[in-house]
């Protein structure tokens, strides 16, 4: 029998190897500028993690449907091994294109534990407590960004950029070895066949079912905002406030703050559960993303250094807090196709929210405005969806009926 315990370590842990693909490559983007001769404040350097998170959504499908089949163990063995291709290649690129793509590879290995969080979690418990497990999972994981930046430093410190990118390989070998002591979660019961019918089955219940579908735009456009702090945050301290050398202490301090803001929701969702937390953490979002505006508005698109840390730090804080939160109401109904189902969710949040970062990005050179702008513009269409979605049903599916 699983303690709960063990769940959330074993869940965190793989959460970290993915925030370590993103998280640990930051510092090292200044390098990564000189060596391919990229042009300050062009954007470019964000690409680096934007082609990670584009692999990973291009995974969502693929391994979902795979573990639905063959189960959620072997699907991560062979994704972890992809990770690891990935992030070796990664170190060994000789061109900016070369680099891109491994980046690509490395991030569809880590789609794996990406997608089969949420497909385990799904697997093991529901409702409510389904909810609190993801917000503790996301809430270890964000120790990853607090820490991730500084192990990528301190590489630096003694080695290359690409030093950085292969110290993840280890990481994928432990990940391998925990996730054979820790077995297969997925019902025997539940498997479904690898056929094209099959797929168009299931994906036709998960795109038909109002609350899923609501929930999953929800946590698109909230990502899209994420997103492009993940993405800009390097370029913003070091290109327009001229702090660079502070990199990996201001964004492991901020991740530390959302890390602490998600633990506390973990401990309120039972108590308020997760309708109530998903409704008062997306109103909050658009209120401080309206202040980011005003403030960043009225000071010429760069406001004091700690007014812009406050704002993005707040806004982190709230769109993890609302995640996980309809993260799990989107699963709620998906019981009998969690794989395919949480395919779909990775899919359409993380390769849909990439995209809407990408956006804003490339529009932030020497103002903060964009990112002020286009948290406000997410943040208000996600109230939308939220809205939409709670008017639907929170019935579980049995896609055999359908």
């Amino acid at each position: 029998m699983r303690s709960e315990r063990r769940v959330i370590a074993y869940l965190a842990f793989l959460s970290i190897i993915l925030a370590f693909g993103i998280d640990a490559s930051l510092p090292a983007l200044d390098e990564l500028r000189e060596e391919f001769d990229l042009r300050a404040g062009s954007g470019e350097v964000s690409l680096i993690v934007t082609y990670y998170f584009l692999g990973m959504a291009a995974g969502q499908m693929i391994w979902g449907l795979l573990s639905d089949r063959f189960g959620r163990r072997p699907a991560l063995l062979v994704g972890l091994g992809l990770y690891a291709v990935g992030a070796l290649t990664t170190g060994l690129a000789n061109s900016m294109s070369m680099l891109l793509s491994a980046r690509f590879v490395w991030g569809l290995g880590a789609a794996t534990p990406s997608v089969l969080r949420a497909a385990i979690t799904r697997d093991l418990y529901s409702g409510d407590q389904m909810a609190r497990i993801i917000s503790f999972t996301t809430a270890v994981f964000l120790v990853g960004p607090a820490v991730a930046p500084a192990i990528g430093e301190a590489i630096l410190l003694s080695g290359s950029w690409r030093l950085v990118f292969i110290s993840a390989v280890p990481l994928a070998l432990v990940a391998a070895g925990w996730t054979v002591a820790f077995g297969e979660t997925l019902d025997p019961a539940h498997r479904r066949p690898l056929s094209a019918r099959a797929t168009i089955s299931g994906v036709r219940v998960v795109v038909r079912n109002r609350t899923t579908v609501g929930y999953m735009l929800t946590a698109m456009f909230t990502l899209g905002g994420f997103m492009t702090y993940l993405g800009s945050s390097q370029p913003i301290i070091d290109e327009i406030y001229d702090l660079g050398e502070w990199f990996a202490l201001i964004f492991g301090a901020g991740a530390l703050f959302i890390g602490t803001a998600v633990f506390v929701s973990g401990l309120l969702t039972p108590r308020f559960g997760a309708v109530r937390v998903a409704r008062f953490a997306v109103v909050v979002l658009t209120l401080i993303s309206a202040v980011f505006s005003i403030v960043s508005s009225t000071t010429g698109g760069v406001p004091p250094f700690w007014a812009w840390f406050l704002m993005v730090s707040l806004f982190g804080a709230f769109a993890i807090v609302l995640v996980p939160a309809v993260s799990a109401l989107a699963m709620q109904p998906m019981s009998r196709i969690a794989g395919t189902a949480a395919g779909v969710f990775g899919l359409v949040t993380i390769g849909g929210g990439s995209l809407l970062a990408s956006v804003v990005d490339s529009r932030i050179s020497d103002s903060v405005t964009p990112m002020a702008i286009g948290d406000l513009v997410y943040s208000s269409v996600a109230i939308g969806f939220l809205w939409w979605a709670q008017g639907g049903s929170l019935d579980l599916v049995d896609p055999e009926a359908r």
